[in-house]
C-alpha cells in the first residue's frame, strides 16, 4: 500500500506507530545543512554531482529495515522524489509506504523561496540542523 499524507499526518501517523521509519531520501548537502527531522535515518535517493540515482538505495534500506511489512514514511524537499523513491521500494516488496507530500522545505512561493508554503519545518514539527 502506497500513500499521501502531510506532515502533520505523518507526524501522527509516527506517534500512533511508533515501530514506522522515517526516511530522509534527499542528498547529504540538504540533510547535512537544509536540517533533518528528528530520528530520519538519511539514504539519498538521488546525490550529487549530477543529481544520480543511488544505486544502493534499496540495498541500504533492506539492510536498515529488513522487515518489509514495517511502515517507512519518506521525506525529500518537497515531496517529488520521496514517490519515485517509494514506487521503487514498493516493487521490492515493502507493504506500508507512506510520501510525506510537502517535503521538509515544501513548494516555492512566489518569490522562489521553500519554506514559507508548506512542509516539515513550517509546520513546526522536531527538525535540527547540522
Amino acid at each position: 500500500m502506497r500513500e499521501n499524507l502531510d506532515p502533520k499526518q505523518s507526524w501522527q501517523f509516527m506517534q500512533d506507530n511508533p515501530q514506522a521509519v522515517l526516511i530522509d531520501v534527499r542528498t547529504a548537502i540538504e540533510h547535512s545543512f537544509v536540517g533533518q527531522p528528528i530520528g530520519a535515518i538519511h539514504i539519498a535517493w538521488k546525490e550529487f554531482p549530477g543529481m544520480q540515482p543511488n544505486a544502493a538505495f534499496v540495498k541500504q534500506i533492506k539492510e536498515t529495515v529488513p522487515d518489509h511489512a514495517t511502515p517507512l514514511l519518506l521525506l525529500c524537499r518537497s515531496g517529488q522524489r520521496s514517490v519515485a523513491a517509494a514506487e521503487s521500494l514498493q516493487s521490492e516488496g515493502y507493504q506500508h509506504l507512506i510520501n510525506i507530500v510537502e517535503g521538509f522545505e515544501g513548494s516555492q512561493d512566489e518569490n522562489k523561496h521553500r519554506g514559507n508554503l508548506g512542509g516539515w519545518r513550517f509546520h513546526g514539527l522536531p527538525w535540527q540542523q547540522n
